[in-house]
């Protein structure tokens, strides 16, 4: 059974409310609208049926991202922790895709989203940036949990997820890479 990708948001957090009719697409926000910020506390979510042409939720590449498939991401942040919440549904069944936070929002290109987010610049390893890998099962859905022992700075917060073709590289000089970007979901 397909969830609505509007739907997977609340579900990943365990909790599902009534909603109306979907709001009206804006304009990707920028550093300053972006999420919620509350004693310490940072929230940003992002979800979304991957399109050609709304960049907050894009697909790249409709081999490896099929017209239809949605994905659902979660990040919340407090007390020096931060846990990030991934969930795909429509991708490819049976496969392992990269997945990072990035420093910009999505563009029309893939690379606009900028490098990954590093909580230490320079540090390219699951402890600095946020890697959350997800493989697919026979559906095509999958979800995947990062949990980092830092908190995100309210005035420095990552702009996008962005869906990659291979696995992250975990070690040696390649260490965080994973391919192209085939998708991105603009975080708010």
């Amino acid at each position: 059974m397909r969830v609505p990708a509007m739907l997977l948001v609340p579900l990943a957090a365990g909790t599902v409310a009534c909603a109306g009719p979907p709001a009206p697409l804006q304009k990707a926000p920028g550093p300053s609208e972006r999420g919620t910020a509350q004693n310490g506390q940072v929230s940003l979510s992002a979800a979304g049926d991957f399109s050609d042409t709304d960049t907050s939720a894009i697909a790249y590449d409709r081999k490896l991202v099929p017209k239809g498939a949605q994905a659902s991401v979660t990040v919340e942040s407090s007390g020096g922790h931060t846990r990030t919440s991934l969930v795909v549904e429509g991708l490819l069944p049976n496969r392992r895709y990269g997945a990072h936070l990035h420093v910009k929002p999505c563009g029309r290109k893939p690379n606009d989203s900028g490098p990954h987010y590093q909580h230490q610049p320079g540090k390219i390893n699951a402890a600095s940036e946020v890697w959350l890998d997800v493989t697919t099962d026979g559906e095509g859905a999958g979800h995947s949990t990062a949990r980092n022992n830092w908190a995100l700075d309210p005035d420095n917060l990552p702009g996008s997820l962005a869906l990659h073709s291979k696995s992250t590289v975990t070690s040696g000089p390649q260490a965080g890479q994973a391919g192209d970007r085939v998708a991105c979901l603009t975080l708010r």
